[in-house]
């Protein structure tokens, strides 16, 4: 499992962007600092016992897309419209039936009609199961054929991820609880929850909180904390869910058998890209630098890999330990620089058509500047385009997509906005 920078550029199917400093309505500006050298993406031993992973099956419930060529993301130009205001949103997921559904951090899920803007039915309300504030609440959802998956901490700040069950018009009913995980701080609960390619259900959970990781969480695979999961939401004799035996640990002997990979600080958001199957993954750094990670699905999407904090923070040495034998970051950026921020908010990839410069390029933001920015592949790596936009209402939470793949932009205020060319 070793895959160069030059192979995640193939992988990606992208070209090199040209540079272009004008602001305004004019082409964003393009930099390559901060961007990932040209090293192995290199894992943990995988115990002889894991097997290579399965191919994924031939329908997904990602947005149908097409094989439009890359784009130049420095030539494109954005805005942003609002569509509809509600309290809080968090996450959205394409329904079964192709609509969309948006969770509210207050446990509340809802039909969201993403061209009118229109909110419908009520879908689910845990309310009663979650404490909205800080670092809790209604965190994620992800839908399947059969189920709507929910990430929430519980009234005593715990991490839960849950099951409905969907019924014959496709909406959830009975709840099925999969997994509990014990939080011994409010911060970093992660919130990261997508169905993989695999049809397995991805969950991240941070490094228990704190800060620095004092509990040592992020190194440790006998702790859930500070991992990524990968189960098999089916039930398994009396157990909630199943095992892949494709799993690194999945025997159970040296780390837990849930984990897919470690060295996590608190992801928020990561998405596989629906052409070509990579995971994108944002990891929120300590108070110097954020980072993005890619992990190849021709790698077998990082499994066993260590993202290396709290040994590092993006590139950067944290708390020691070494630099071998961890998955480097293909970008990072820090709180002081250009383009600065507080806290990364992920991220997926553009597969629209409407905004075709955008074509193949990672989409991402920072909670507390609400900037909106690209990832693209270049000759040196990965270039970095400043989209010249600010999500309305500021507090970028979360990124979601229709059945088109064209994107929505979530701000924690409230405004639920539409990404749209400048010139619409």
């Amino acid at each position: 499992m070793r895959s160069t920078v030059a192979a995640a550029i193939a992988a990606l199917g992208l070209v090199a962007t040209a540079c272009s400093d004008t602001p305004g309505s004019t082409p964003a500006s393009t930099t390559t600092t901060a961007l990932a050298p040209s090293t192995t993406l290199d894992v943990t031993t995988i115990p002889e016992s894991a097997t290579t992973l399965p191919s994924p099956p031939e329908s997904s419930a990602a947005p149908t897309t097409t094989s439009l060529p890359p784009g130049d993301p420095s030539q494109a130009s954005v805005t942003a419209t609002v569509i509809a205001t509600i309290d809080e949103p968090i996450a959205t997921a394409i329904a079964p039936d192709g609509g969309v559904w948006l969770a509210q951090r207050n446990g509340r899920v809802v039909q969201l009609d993403p061209t009118t803007g229109e909110i419908g039915e009520t879908i689910l309300d845990i309310s009663d199961l979650t404490t909205a504030g800080g670092e809790r609440g209604l965190l994620s959802i992800a839908v399947d054929a059969d189920h709507l998956y929910v990430d929430y901490t519980d009234r005593s700040g715990d991490s839960n991820i849950d099951a409905y069950v969907l019924d014959s018009d496709g909406r959830p009913r009975d709840r099925r609880p999969l997994l509990q995980l014990d939080q011994p701080f409010a911060n970093h609960n992660g919130g990261a929850m997508a169905i993989g390619p695999d049809g397995m259900l991805y969950v991240g959970f941070g490094d228990g909180g704190s800060g620095g990781d004092p509990l040592g969480s992020g190194q440790d695979p006998t702790t859930l904390l500070g991992s990524v999961i990968r189960i098999d939401p089916k039930p398994d004799g009396d157990s909630a869910y199943s095992i892949p035996p494709e799993n690194p640990f999945a025997d159970g002997v040296a780390g837990r058998p849930e984990i897919f990979m470690t060295g996590l600080r608190n992801p928020w958001r990561f998405a596989f890209d629906p052409v070509t199957d990579d995971l994108w993954l944002a990891d929120v750094g300590q108070d110097r630098f954020e980072e993005i990670d890619l992990l190849l699905g021709s790698d077998g999407w990082g499994r066993g890999g260590n993202l290396g904090w709290n040994n590092r923070e993006g590139f950067n040495e944290f708390a020691g330990g070494g630099s071998e034998g961890f998955i480097e970051p293909v970008f990072e950026y820090s709180h002081g620089g250009n383009p600065g921020g507080c806290s990364v908010t992920g991220g997926l990839v553009y597969r629209g058509e409407q905004i075709p410069e955008l074509q193949g390029a990672y989409l991402f933001g920072d909670f507390c500047t609400a900037r909106l920015w690209a990832l693209s592949a270049s000759d040196d790596g990965f270039a970095f385009t400043d989209l010249d936009l600010e999500v309305p209402g500021g507090v970028l939470a979360s990124f979601g997509v229709d059945s088109n793949g064209e994107v929505l932009l979530l701000s924690l205020s409230g405004q639920i906005s539409r990404l749209e060319p400048a010139d619409s």
